[in-house]
């Protein structure tokens, strides 16, 4: 296998019916001859697991979120990974990775941007919507993204890291704390309930009952 001077991931017809390709951003790299019936390489998504129930994630400060993956049937090892959480709900899609170092930083650009070995990212979303210009996230479910170099829609390739988008999840911001005093009702109660947790309606209630139960043993004398 020879060495060649090359700067990009290529990939050239062969006479053995092969291709040929360099890692990218190595000027001295070894040339891979990839088999045409080589499979095009992809993304197993390990955390959260694919077998678990759909996944619910805080939009809260300190509430963070793991997602891991395997990579598999890569020949052309790629130079980058990219994460991203789409919404279809709002039709937006978000950074996915740790917060731009210091508070209210608007260095974001390349933030969910990984070396294209990295197979786990850690994310705060809470932390991405303190910068500024970021769209607030909706309280809906969301599609993760991965993809390489080469971008979202690049084309199935033999040997070469397919884009993934799967691994449905939810996110949601906790209600705040509301005490009795300040108004605070049980929305899923029963009317009965609400009813009978007034101290006037309880009485009246009482007295009825032990009415019913005296009548009851006389009758039964």
């Amino acid at each position: 296998m020879s060495q060649q001077q090359s700067q990009s991931a290529t990939a050239r017809p062969s006479g053995s019916g092969s291709a040929s390709a360099s890692a990218s951003g190595n000027r001295n790299s070894t040339s891979i001859s990839i088999p045409a019936t080589a499979a095009a390489g992809g993304i197993t998504v390990t955390q959260p697991p694919s077998t678990a129930s759909a996944s619910y994630y805080k939009i809260a400060k300190d509430s963070w979120i793991t997602f891991g993956w395997n990579i598999t049937s890569v020949l052309v090892q790629p130079t980058s990974l990219t994460v991203l959480a789409s919404c279809s709900a709002n039709g937006n899609v978000y950074p996915v990775g740790p917060s731009p170092t210091g508070s209210g930083s608007t260095n974001a650009s390349n933030a969910n941007v990984f070396p294209g070995n990295t197979t786990q990212v850690v994310w705060n979303p809470y932390d991405w919507e303190q910068i500024p210009g970021q769209v607030p996230f909706a309280e809906a479910t969301y599609v993760l993204k991965i993809f390489d170099e080469r971008g979202d829609g690049s084309a199935v390739k033999g040997g070469y890291l397919s884009p993934y988008a799967g691994t449905n999840f939810m996110m949601y911001r906790p209600g705040g704390y509301t005490s009795l005093s300040d108004g605070w009702t049980c929305s899923t109660c029963s009317s009965a309930f609400e009813t009978f947790s007034q101290p006037a309606h309880l009485a009246i209630f009482t007295s009825l009952l032990i009415t019913v139960l005296t009548a009851w043993g006389i009758l039964r004398r």
